[in-house]
């Protein structure tokens, strides 16, 4: 993929731009940070040459003026609720991210429970820090928040709110998901500290939507797409361009919300610092765009990839036809279909010919190679076999892993583990190729083109299993699946 992004320059005027912002309040700003702080592989793989850390590298730049608050609905706490890409509760990524944050030099100050309302749940995750030795701090339900400003801006609103110490000018508040309050956290926060007669301003980081680049821009576009299930919708910013006459986007929810920020503001300071969402913003990613063709075909390689992602949801009960009819209407205003995926068109010509489930694979190189099921291996495993043959430059019709060692393999899968399927998923595939390589120099030599399968495209002609899927994450491949289910997966 060409590379379309400045990620040098986005570091240095990123973090330039947020010091600049600090000093325009004077004594601390809340800096509300929206999406992920790192492994942000959307942002990467539609502006490429994005690093999946960067804004974790900028913050790392602000290090030693910056602090790290961690926000969690208490709902969030009582529901259980998991991340879907990590499988993981809410409260327990509040710990790995502390962990992540430490490690790289970061200082994480406390944690905040916000919509708190006495649940039992909330409590034992408070205990559970103060054991571990980490500040915590409750912020209440508010009645009517936040259309009731009068109640808000109250010693009952944000009054009641527990007063989160913090030590540094620049506070980053972030949290493992949406919906956690973080935006709340910052203006209660505000509120607290202009009581206090601290001096403190407010500002937003959202990598998306870009606010200047054109509405209909691939990329913004692309964000629409990873969106659909929240039904966000981006727009112009009718405040930015009354206020200045000039067009900028932003995304439904906040041009939504900003009459009732605005009051809040004006509650809290007597008027409000900004006359726009577009104002409150920080992101400086669309000036470091230098390929625009380049980001603008990754963009729509993106938005099919989320199509596809969409209809596997669908077909599994995962969502509803909605999200589906707004990727479809996305991808007719990017003038695309899924034909514009070469593996896509490689992997149904496969499929088509042989009547057996296929998967096919786009290389670094361009080089397209396919696979299908066989008695040895489902078309996932075969496929990642074929590829790194290929990368090693072993003839792809050489058989590496002998018959003889696939088949203890598939007695125990039918017979010790009472499965169905015998043949190898792509983990046991791996495993297999790790034991022969202790012997076979070919296999050695495949084994060492794995990183290289970082960024290859891949399409199966049906839906994978959790397995493979699994395998091709941890591998870096984007890959997609017809919404055609089996009983015995690929």
């Amino acid at each position: 993929m060409k590379t379309g992004f400045d990620n040098d320059k986005y570091l240095k005027i990123q973090s330039e731009h947020i010091k600049e912002r600090i000093s325009k309040f004077g004594d601390k700003l809340y800096l509300e940070f929206g999406g992920k702080l790192f492994d942000d592989f959307h942002a990467s793989r539609v502006l490429p040459g994005f690093q999946p850390d960067s804004k974790l590298q900028m913050l790392m730049q602000l290090s030693d003026v910056a602090e790290i608050v961690m926000v969690i609905s208490a709902v969030d706490i009582e529901k259980n609720k998991v991340r879907g890409d990590l499988g993981i509760t809410y409260d327990m990524d509040v710990l790995r991210l502390r962990d992540e944050f430490q490690k790289r030099g970061l200082f994480v100050g406390s944690v905040c429970i916000t919509h708190y309302n006495g649940q039992p749940a909330a409590d034992i995750f408070r205990k559970k820090l103060k054991k571990m030795k980490i500040k915590s701090y409750v912020h209440y339900l508010i009645p009517g928040y936040p259309s009731n400003v009068n109640t808000i801006c109250s010693d009952n609103g944000f009054g009641k709110n527990d007063y989160i110490e913090t030590s540094r000018p620049l506070v980053v508040i972030t949290a493992p998901g949406p919906g956690s309050g973080k935006m709340a956290t910052c203006l209660s926060q505000l509120y607290q500290e202009n009581k206090r007669g601290i001096k403190a301003g407010y500002a937003k980081f959202e990598t998306f939507p870009i606010w200047n680049i054109p509405l209909k821009h691939p990329v913004n576009m692309a964000y629409e797409a990873a969106t659909a299930d929240l039904a966000d919708i981006n727009m112009i910013d009718p405040f930015h361009l009354e206020a200045y006459g000039k067009t900028t986007v932003n995304y439904n929810r906040d041009i939504e919300i900003f009459p009732v920020l605005k009051a809040i503001f004006e509650g809290i300071f007597g008027d409000c610092p900004y006359k726009s969402p577009t104002d409150m913003g920080v992101n400086m990613a669309g000036l470091c765009i230098f390929d625009d063709a380049a980001c603008c075909e990754a963009s729509k390689q993106e938005i099919i990839r989320r199509y596809y992602n969409t209809l596997n949801r669908f077909a599994e009960n995962d969502c509803d036809e909605r999200e589906v009819f707004t990727i479809e209407m996305l991808m007719k205003q990017a003038g695309i279909t899924t034909d514009n995926r070469k593996v896509t068109l490689a992997c149904k010509e496969r499929a088509e010919k042989t009547k057996v489930p296929c998967a096919a694979i786009e290389l670094d190189d361009g080089t397209i190679l396919t696979a299908g099921t066989s008695e040895l291996f489902g078309a996932c495993a075969a496929l990642i076999l074929k590829a790194l043959k290929y990368l090693a430059g072993i003839d792809t019709k050489i058989h590496i892993i002998p018959t003889s060692a696939v088949e203890p393999i598939q007695d125990m899968k039918v017979h010790g583990l009472k499965g169905h399927n015998p043949r190898l998923h792509s983990d046991e595939l791996l495993v297999a190729l790790a034991i022969i390589s202790r012997d076979s120099n070919e296999c050695r030599r495949a084994i060492d083109q794995l990183p290289r399968l970082k960024g290859a495209q891949v399409h199966t002609s049906i839906m994978l299993s959790e397995v493979d899927r699994k395998i091709l994450k941890k591998l870096g491949i984007d890959f997609t699946s017809e919404p055609v289910a089996k009983k015995s997966q690929i």
